[in-house]
């Protein structure tokens, strides 16, 4: 689609492309970025709203298909990064800041248009702006609609860190390689304990975190971490 703007079809299809990472062993953190180089996401594709999301039961199944979406990249269960290249807005924001960590280009360019567009923007989504960049910034970026760049990005805490565009491919691999290379069960019980933060507390499964860290200490990477400190090399870890 035009600039990455996300189709129903893409929509219902990104669940199914995370679900498969998630269950492969050998993947230990996801990146997201967009094909080309004029944007990550461009937001949905608003041709479709006639038919997809006029109202009603189409609306309904429509929005559906994009919390799926949505939850599929916020509830992953292994760390996630969004690679950001031009267009960030919308949906694509969305999906950006469902993301644990957001590294972008200095050609990136941001907008949470709902306000131009008349459409409502639910809860979930609204909250997790806040968890990212406070209520105030997402006051302005919702009330406003306005677009802003990298560096209004980096300031407000939506991105971690702001690259030239020839070097956004080594940095992203730089980072994903160090993530990669670190004990995934660590990073395991850390990415469970954040969603569990994300719920009431009533909704908290705290037993789990405890059992998935208790996971650690009793596993054989905990016990290859120990010795390759002590002989100063680096660990190689093994998931178990």
């Amino acid at each position: 689609a035009k600039f990455n703007a996300m189709t129903y079809d893409m929509w219902c299809g990104l669940p199914v492309a995370m679900d498969a990472f998630v269950q492969d062993p050998e993947v230990r953190i996801i990146v997201l970025s967009g094909a080309g180089e004029k944007a990550f996401v461009s937001g949905a594709d608003i041709s479709q709203f006639e038919t997809r999301r006029a109202g009603g039961d189409a609306a309904d199944q429509y929005n559906a298909a994009t919390e799926a979406a949505y939850a599929s990249v916020l509830d992953c269960p292994k760390p996630t990064l969004a690679k950001i290249r031009g267009i960030c807005m919308g949906g694509g924001l969305g999906l950006a800041l469902n993301c644990d960590v957001r590294i972008c280009a200095d050609d990136a360019r941001f907008r949470m248009p709902a306000a131009r567009l008349g459409l409502g923007y639910g809860f979930d989504g609204i909250k997790r702006f806040t968890e990212v960049v406070g209520v105030a910034h997402t006051a302005d970026l919702f009330y406003s609609a306005r677009i802003f760049g990298a560096q209004d990005a980096l300031a407000m805490g939506l991105v971690k860190q702001v690259t030239t565009v020839n070097e956004l491919d080594s940095v992203v691999d730089a980072y994903a390689d160090n993530v990669s290379t670190n004990a995934p069960l660590t990073l395991a019980a850390a990415k469970r304990a954040m969603l569990e933060l994300r719920k009431v507390p009533q909704d908290r499964d705290l037993a789990l975190v405890k059992t998935m860290v208790q996971a650690c200490f009793a596993s054989e990477d905990y016990k290859e971490g120990r010795k390759a400190f002590a002989e100063k090399r680096t660990p190689e870890f093994k998931n178990h």
